[in-house]
């Protein structure tokens, strides 16, 4: 273990394992006066813990590439990455054809939010342990035929470690053929198109088959990294990540798939996006077509 390469890398589990009982067991030799610990106390302390933990928090670099694209989701890409965020000896790149910022389809004002891709699908690590894409509409369809982004994605998809997506990002997936003869999993209303795309819909909040694994509308996207940290770490890891981000979902209505809303709320929906629907239906069998006709 090396340490002073570990003292780097002060994140959260210097809170989640045991900076705070430092800062008790100072209080109390000091009675007089509550004073926050030096900064070398801390780097020591940082170290000790890492020491102890490391059969938990070590291993070998983990590489992750998660496209970014005009029109995606901004919480699809902001969960899950969240949760990457907790790993150790991690390497994160937000992938894109160039480094200029691309702006997202959230409504309201997370829309002015724009995200700045760190790595141009050019200086792209050969290698990546996790390949990941977002959703997000019109973006979705826009990248489902993109011929640049669908030929990244082959390509990376064909030796990364574990190829996954949030939401109607699978839909991407399966437009760049890596999704053909998987089980997979999107947004409840699009998750049928899969079939056009030659994957097996299949319900679930995540959805895992092999080294492909997918995650459903939006929300998911924390559900997703827990269990992909669980794969690349451990259940003890993931639940420690789990309780640093205070994920206890407890939503005031009952609704959260079309088999719990209330039918007037699910028909709603229906009506209010069957021209995404129908979009996504389309496209997908566009994108069926050219891979059927291009080089197998």
């Amino acid at each position: 273990m090396n340490r002073r390469y570990f003292s780097r890398l002060l994140s959260w589990p210097s809170v989640v394992l045991g900076y705070s009982a430092m800062q008790s067991s100072q209080a109390s030799a000091k009675p007089a006066a509550v004073q926050a610990p030096s900064k070398q106390a801390a780097d020591e302390h940082h170290l000790a813990t890492m020491d102890r933990y490391a059969p938990l928090i070590g291993g070998p670099k983990i590489t992750i590439g998660m496209l970014v694209y005009p029109g995606m989701f901004l919480q699809d890409l902001v969960g899950p990455l969240t949760v990457f965020e907790s790993l150790m000896n991690k390497e994160i790149h937000l992938l894109w054809k160039d480094l200029e910022p691309v702006g997202n389809e959230s409504p309201g004002p997370t829309a002015l939010i724009p995200v700045k891709p760190t790595t141009t699908f050019a200086q792209c690590p050969e290698q990546l342990d996790v390949l990941f894409v977002p959703g997000g509409v019109p973006g979705t369809f826009t990248m489902m035929e993109d011929p640049e982004v669908l030929a990244f994605l082959k390509a990376k998809g064909q030796t990364a470690r574990y190829v996954t997506s949030v939401c109607t990002g699978s839909l991407i997936l399966g437009a760049a053929g890596l999704l053909k003869g998987y089980k997979a999993t999107s947004y409840w209303d699009t998750r049928d198109v899969l079939k056009e795309l030659g994957a097996i819909p299949t319900r679930g909040r995540i959805v895992v088959d092999r080294n492909r694994i997918t995650g459903g509308g939006v929300t998911a996207g924390i559900d997703f990294g827990l269990k992909l940290v669980a794969l690349l770490k451990s259940r003890v890891y993931a639940e420690a990540v789990q309780l640093y981000l205070e994920y206890d979902p407890q939503p005031p209505f009952n609704a959260g798939s079309p088999e719990k809303a209330q039918p007037l709320a699910r028909q709603f929906l229906k009506d209010m996006f069957a021209g995404m629907r129908a979009n996504a239906l389309a496209t997908a069998k566009r994108a069926m077509q050219r891979l059927l006709s291009g080089p197998t």
